[in-house]
């Protein structure tokens, strides 16, 4: 777990517009194959916050022993994603736009874990944050922009 100075400080409160927004990330979520192939797990979720988890393991690995660049990178994007769709009102899902990843070291440790943050929630468009960390220490961190589009 991130200490809690980890956390950016300063960041926005949200209300939800679906009072349910928790059932709906964590509904979203379940239908994730890509997440199920991870073994992923949602942690903490909160209007505007989520939390993703992936163990490590051989099938997310990288040949010199850390866990995959891509897989943090999905992760990130989805943390940020399902902070975006908390937000969001009932009836909607959410995609990805664009964002930008820094990696900033190497993922060594036993597992890691993306916090996505909303910074700005519109109507259509929210931008969107996810903090990387293994162990405690911060390993990467994703800004994106994410559009809600009506589920089908």
């Amino acid at each position: 777990m991130p200490s809690d100075d980890a956390i950016p400080a300063g960041l926005p409160t949200f209300e939800p517009a679906n009072p349910d927004y928790a059932g709906l990330v964590t509904a979203s979520f379940g239908r994730q194959n890509l997440m199920q192939s991870f073994g992923a797990t949602l942690g903490e979720v909160a209007p505007g916050r989520v939390m993703i988890i992936v163990s490590a393991s051989d099938a997310v690995g990288q040949q010199q022993g850390y866990i995959h660049g891509g897989v943090i990178g999905a992760i990130a994007d989805s943390a940020a994603g399902y902070a975006s769709l908390s937000l969001m009102a009932a009836g909607s899902e959410v995609v990805t736009v664009e964002y930008k990843i820094n990696f900033l070291k190497p993922a060594a440790g036993r597992s890691i874990e993306a916090i996505g943050h909303v910074l700005r929630a519109g109507r259509s468009l929210t931008v969107a944050r996810a903090d990387v960390h293994c162990e405690g220490t911060q390993i990467a961190l994703l800004q994106g922009t994410f559009m809600r589009v009506s589920a089908s």
